[in-house]
């Protein structure tokens, strides 16, 4: 696996990899950049939701469970002190949708966060990650 990251200008970077899609990253204005894209520390967080976002969706789909809706918001807290990495790490999956079975929806996310997804395992060896399920907006 390769990818590329190019500057643009500032602290705007232009990321790129196999697929030849651009992401783009930039610091907030507040941080000295332009705020053209999304910096690399929510990026990081992003990934976590993606990578068991794409194994929980497989998961769901081999054990035949349709959901009408399904999002991931991630929140991370990090050390006041330099290099600031994330101490702490939630990551919060919602799924809508009629008799969903509770059982399989918690199987799922126990399979992606414990086995499956490479991002949400590397990144819990560096941080304290932790994860909840919410049904129709009410936690299980």
């Amino acid at each position: 696996m390769k990818v590329s990251v190019k500057h643009i200008r500032g602290l705007h970077f232009q990321g790129e990899g196999s697929t030849k899609v651009m992401t783009n990253m930039d610091a907030s204005v507040t941080a000295g950049g332009t705020g053209r894209g999304t910096s690399p520390m929510e990026l990081l967080l992003m990934t976590i939701a993606g990578c068991s976002g794409m194994d929980i969706v497989i998961i769901l789909d081999k054990m035949q469970i349709k959901v009408q809706r399904f999002e991931a918001s991630v929140e991370g807290e990090r050390s006041s002190n330099h290099p600031r990495v994330f101490k702490d790490i939630e990551v919060v999956y919602k799924f809508w949708g009629e008799s969903l079975p509770k059982d399989k929806l918690k199987r799922a996310v126990q399979l992606s966060m414990g086995k499956y997804c490479s991002v949400a395992n590397m990144i819990d060896k560096a941080a304290n990650l932790t994860y909840r399920i919410e049904l129709n907006s009410i936690a299980l």
